[in-house]
């Protein structure tokens, strides 16, 4: 990471109905304001994450979304949608007194972005998204389902993941996962969390650190939220209409910068996507990193948005 590691200058809760959302603020309190969006959806937020913005030009926001990382209740998919999240940082904008501000996301975080841009144009000084997706039944199979791309490419650790389902299931992998999240018996249930999680781990970067994979894996919490929203999402193909989206971003961001950051063999959201979001958004920047997989930890990645992020 270009800048050195910060400790929030404050940390408090955002109340939304039986939803506690914790939020934390560091870098400048006078400075500009950008909000970060993790992926996921459920993943939460890094102490890391902080690390890719100039700490004297910035207010650093970062947030966990509903039932991961510090929110309560912890796991939670009750009032858990995309539009739910939506509310949540307009209200956080809201409540922190900024008129606008740059908003950051990759992943599902870039999700997120787009679906608040396209509900929120106006809170928008800027956005900045890497590893694109938008839940579309594509990408989705792309990634999950027997003949995606990534189960081509990682046909071993595909096989792992898809045998925690007897053979017959294995032909809707999403669905039969959700089966066991939300009525399977509980040894079941804690290896599909296990599995759920540690598929998406195995295909998100070029070279697999396993020290850091076995160290992530070990976050019960972490696995929990992560598998058990993500799940929730994509099965209800993240409760947004990407092709819906991608119809009108062009003219909803037409006031603001829009900066695409876009490994070229990302495994979990596969180039296409940030693509056609480029070609939508006819004054988008693309970046193509080509030797990059889906993580803003490679460092070919983590170099052009600290580069864009300084830039803005």
């Amino acid at each position: 990471m270009k800048y050195p590691e910060i400790q929030p200058y404050k940390t408090a809760f955002l109340p939304r109905g039986q939803h506690k959302i914790y939020y934390e603020l560091s870098g400048n309190p006078e400075g500009v304001p950008i909000v970060f969006l993790h992926g996921g959806p459920g993943s939460g937020t890094s102490a890391w994450q902080r690390q890719f913005f100039n700490p004297e030009k910035y207010q650093i926001i970062l947030l966990d979304q509903r039932g991961c990382g510090q929110s309560i209740p912890h796991g939670c998919l009750a009032q858990n949608t995309t539009s739910d999240l939506v509310e949540d940082l307009h209200a956080l904008k809201e409540q922190l007194g900024h008129q606008k501000w740059h908003v950051f996301g990759g992943s599902w975080g870039s999700t997120l972005a787009l679906a608040y841009a396209d509900q929120y144009p106006e809170d928008f000084l800027s956005v900045v998204v890497y590893g694109v997706f938008l839940c579309r039944e594509r990408e989705l199979f792309n990634m999950y389902e027997k003949g995606g791309v990534s189960s081509v490419v990682f046909a071993d650790v595909f096989e792992d993941f898809a045998n925690v389902l007897p053979t017959e299931q294995q032909g809707h992998i999403i669905q039969n996962y959700h089966r066991i999240f939300q009525t399977g018996e509980q040894k079941l249930k804690k290896k599909a969390l296990q599995a759920w999680t540690k598929w998406e781990l195995c295909i998100s970067r070029l070279e697999v650190d396993e020290a850091a994979l076995n160290a992530q894996m070990e976050n019960a919490d972490y696995v929990l939220s992560h598998s058990l929203i993500e799940n929730h999402y994509f099965v209800n193909k993240g409760f947004i209409d990407g092709d819906a989206i991608l119809k009108t971003i062009g003219q909803k961001t037409q006031d603001f910068p829009v900066h695409i950051v876009q490994g070229r063999y990302d495994m979990v959201c596969p180039f296409e996507t940030a693509y056609q979001l480029h070609k939508a958004v006819p004054h988008s920047q693309l970046y193509v990193i080509g030797n990059a997989g889906h993580t803003a930890k490679e460092q070919r990645t983590t170099q052009k948005i600290t580069e864009i992020l300084d830039q803005l």
